[in-house]
């Protein structure tokens, strides 16, 4: 069988339980035989983030260092420039080789902006792309981007099948946890456990991380 990689980028502002199931069940679901996460450095999309890319690299790493399948990548760091998924496609491929099945993972909210990624039209020449519905989210009737999805789409069995080339879709479940309720709570020092690791929990309350006051301090949870 073809070795299977996926990857799955994003802030990570912080990393999640819902971030972190979604990639398990992905896993498990479609035979990767790693998951790499990778923190994006200085997105291209949406605004900066609030915490230095190495401090939410910290948090990945953190997050998944007893998990024999979801890895810390952080390719987009030591790039040290804009995050563009194309060049970390092609980075991978050179790596893994022509014989290895590469998917970019994203959600149905970003597959929709993916006309205004950096050289879009050039990243199914590296890998796969595997989009993962959302809520309120539905694919165009016509336009661009509807016309690529129906040239390229797939069933799931193509990542088996092919090196690259193809757009899966999946109707997948994802815990309804956000990043940004998380930084809200941590800034009214309200609890976050149980919404994402304690190790990560912990290392936000150590450095202070989006808090306007000090995080924690009457948890009593």
């Amino acid at each position: 069988m073809r070795p299977k990689v996926a990857v799955f980028g994003g802030t990570f502002n912080p990393i999640h339980h819902g971030h972190l199931r979604l990639a398990l069940d992905l896993v498990q679901q479609l035979g990767f035989d790693q998951m790499l996460l990778v923190p994006c450095h200085i997105p291209m999309h949406r605004e900066d983030p609030s915490v230095a890319s190495q401090r939410r690299a910290r948090m990945v790493e953190l997050a998944v260092a007893s998990s024999p399948t979801l890895k810390l990548d952080t390719r987009e760091l030591k790039r040290g420039s804009v995050s563009y998924s194309l060049d970390t496609l092609a980075e991978l491929r050179q790596e893994q080789g022509r014989e290895a099945s590469i998917s970019l993972i994203m959600g149905m909210d970003a597959y929709l902006g993916l006309p205004r990624w950096h050289r879009w039209l050039e990243l199914l020449k590296y890998g796969h792309i595997v989009v993962i519905s959302r809520p309120g989210y539905v694919m165009p009737e016509d336009g661009e981007l509807a016309a690529f999805d129906r040239e390229h789409r797939a069933d799931a069995k193509v990542l088996e099948q092919a090196v690259a080339g193809r757009v899966v879709h999946l109707d997948i479940r994802a815990l309804a946890i956000s990043a940004t309720e998380i930084r809200t709570l941590t800034a009214a020092g309200l609890s976050t456990r149980y919404l994402l690791p304690e190790t990560v929990r912990r290392y936000i309350a150590e450095h202070g991380l989006y808090a306007a006051r000090a995080p924690e301090t009457t948890d009593k949870s």
